[in-house]
């Protein structure tokens, strides 16, 4: 079992940046997939980035944050997080962290084992 607490959101201007963070909770977070999704009002929950348990640690990101935002993981401090630059007004959701143990498609979301109660992110411009 593993409980995921997001941080960092909040309201923010068009072409600013923000950093969200994921903590965990629980054993093996170097076992898990960690995922970062978000959901718009009216819309349904879309993939933004995740980090692959791999010691590698692949990254995948959404065509729309490709190059704007980043993710990263500390595994010593079972975190994850996401650094977003030059936001957008579209950018504007609810982001959630998710866990996926041993994950390896990373951006199916119904692959993902737990959920965070989501952060808000709010970009006016």
């Amino acid at each position: 079992q593993v409980q995921l607490v997001e941080s960092g959101g909040g309201s923010v201007q068009a072409g600013g940046s923000l950093r969200l963070s994921c903590a965990a909770s629980g054993r093996a977070f170097s076992s898990y997939t960690m995922g970062w999704f978000r959901q718009a009002p009216g819309k349904g929950r879309e993939f933004v980035a995740a980090i692959s348990w791999r010691g590698a640690h692949r990254t995948d990101y959404a065509d729309s944050v490709k190059g704007r935002f980043t993710i990263g993981r500390d595994n010593a401090k079972s975190s994850v997080y996401l650094q977003m630059y030059s936001v957008k007004p579209e950018d504007t959701a609810v982001y959630y962290c998710a866990a996926d143990l041993l994950g390896t498609a990373l951006s199916s979301e119904g692959e993902y084992d737990y959920w965070g109660q989501g952060t808000q992110v709010t970009v006016s411009s």
